[in-house]
């Protein structure tokens, strides 16, 4: 049995190989570095980790397993022919749940507190306590959260939402049963009849061809006067010129933005000092603690299985793209 690595060789794939050959010995772990070494190991290779492109899932008539190397891999990483591959993808989603759930928070609490608007003023070394519609406090056991998406990270949210004595309101393609944290659970079918429900709108989203450009104008104009919308999932799920005129038009009352449409987002886009609004320039995971570590176990427990014949874990419907 043959495992290939990919190029280009990045950390830490090259300190997980003595590893993984120590606790696989029975299978070929090899790591090319150039392209034309890719073609020829992929040839009788039985499982790969890394991005494909076309000519390389041709080169690769025995696959049957690839690891992709992220939990929602950027568009373009499922093209038509490795989705008509019969090789099985799975990816890392779940390893960034406490992380990407931990960085929405704080966003609420930011807007909760209105720290965001203190700290502008302590630059400006103004004593100046915010009222008015918009400019107070939100108090969170009395404010409702619907979150888009209740995968991991989704799940994740609405727990340490609920903690906070909030309502959850939950929106997912996949999930027919709430855990007890949940208050409600939605079909997509939904989306549009519950965004008018909530304080906080949070995407956990994933970017696929049923989401890119999910949230628009339209979007924006269902949701509560004066609702914070938070996206960590994916950039192109939000169209950003739509969101900016949303905000300065006072349709909705702040946002908590982590990733864009344009990454990075050009200096000179007006989101930049669109009122009340937090950007964080795509870091709510990029550099948490212990992710390696837990790419790595999901690597080694997938490869046991995959020797085992055992079903493997994080399995992708590839023509939805997760």
């Amino acid at each position: 049995m043959k495992f290939v690595f990919l190029p280009p060789q990045s950390d830490p794939v090259p300190e997980w190989l003595p590893r993984l050959r120590a606790e696989a010995p029975e299978v070929a772990i090899v790591a090319p570095e150039t392209d034309a070494d890719a073609l020829r190991e992929l040839a009788d290779a039985d499982a790969a980790f890394g991005t494909m492109t076309p000519e390389l899932v041709a080169a690769a008539g025995k696959l049957r397993w690839l690891q992709a190397p992220a939990a929602a891999p950027p568009a373009g990483f499922y093209f038509p022919e490795l989705i008509a591959h019969p090789a099985l993808v799975t990816n890392f989603r779940e390893i960034y749940n406490d992380h990407l759930s931990h960085h929405v928070l704080a966003l609420m609490l930011a807007f909760a507190k209105q720290l965001h608007r203190y700290r502008d003023l302590q630059r400006r070394r103004r004593w100046e306590p915010l009222g008015g519609a918009h400019g107070g406090e939100i108090f969170l056991p009395d404010a409702s959260a619907v979150i888009v998406g209740l995968g991991g990270v989704g799940a994740e949210t609405a727990r340490l939402c609920k903690e906070l004595g909030m309502r959850t309101v939950a929106v997912d393609a996949r999930r027919s049963e709430a855990p007890p944290w949940v208050d409600e659970l939605h079909p997509p079918e939904r989306l549009d009849t519950v965004l008018g429900g909530g304080d906080f709108v949070i995407l956990t989203i994933p970017h696929t061809p049923r989401t890119e450009g999910l949230f628009d104008a339209a979007k924006f104009r269902l949701m509560k006067d004066g609702a914070i919308f938070i996206n960590v999932g994916r950039g192109m799920t939000t169209r950003l010129d739509d969101l900016d005129a949303a905000l300065r038009a006072g349709r909705i009352g702040g946002a908590g933005l982590d990733v864009f449409e344009l990454e990075p987002l050009p200096a000179d886009h007006p989101l930049w000092d669109a009122p009340n609004t937090i950007i964080t320039p795509h870091v709510a995971a990029a550099s948490g603690a212990h992710l390696d570590e837990r790419r790595y176990g999901i690597v080694r427990d997938n490869l046991q299985r995959f020797v085992a014949g055992r079903p493997l874990r994080n399995l992708v419907d590839k023509a939805l793209w997760f």
